[in-house]
C-alpha cells in the first residue's frame, strides 16, 4: 500500500477480505435467481437459490467467526466503533441467510414466494452494508 500512513493496520485482514466477497456475491445472485424463479416458475431457479444461500452461509459463517474475534481484538482500538457495527451486520445477515434457506428448503411455491424473497433481499442488503462499511473504514484510515 504506497500511499498508506506509516503504522497504517487495515480493518479486515487481506484473507477476511476474500471470504467476505462470497456471501456478498452468492447472497445477491440468490436473490437473483429467486426473482427469475418468481417470473418463470421453473423449479430449478429454487435450487439454483439454496445452493448460493448454503454457499453464502459456509463462508458468512467463517466470517462471522472472524468478525466476533475482530469486534474483542478491537475494543480499545481505533476500529472499535467499525468492527462491533460491522460484526452486527455478518450476524444478521447471517441469520437472515439461515432462515431463507430454511424458508427454501420447502416445496414448490412456498419455498420463495413473499417470504423467501424479502429473507434474500435481507442477506443481499446486510452483506452489501457489512461490505461497504468495512471498505470505508479502510479508506477513511487511509487518510
Amino acid at each position: 500500500m504506497p500511499n498508506m500512513p506509516m503504522g497504517f493496520r487495515p480493518f479486515l485482514h487481506p484473507l477476511h477480505d476474500l471470504l467476505l466477497a462470497f456471501p456478498v456475491a452468492l447472497f445477491t445472485f440468490a436473490l437473483v435467481t429467486d426473482i427469475a424463479y418468481l417470473q418463470t416458475a421453473e423449479i430449478q431457479w429454487t435450487n439454483f437459490s439454496s445452493w448460493l444461500i448454503v454457499g453464502a452461509l459456509l463462508t458468512g459463517g467463517m466470517v462471522l467467526f472472524w468478525s466476533i474475534i475482530l469486534a474483542i481484538a478491537a475494543r480499545r482500538g481505533a476500529h472499535r466503533q467499525p468492527s462491533l457495527l460491522y460484526a452486527v451486520l455478518i450476524a444478521i445477515m447471517w441469520v437472515a441467510g439461515l432462515v431463507n434457506a430454511f424458508q427454501h428448503s420447502q416445496d414448490a411455491w412456498s419455498s420463495v414466494g413473499v417470504t423467501g424473497l424479502i429473507l434474500s433481499i435481507i442477506s443481499t442488503v446486510f452483506a452489501l452494508a457489512a461490505s461497504w462499511v468495512a471498505h470505508r473504514t479502510v479508506r477513511e484510515m487511509a487518510r
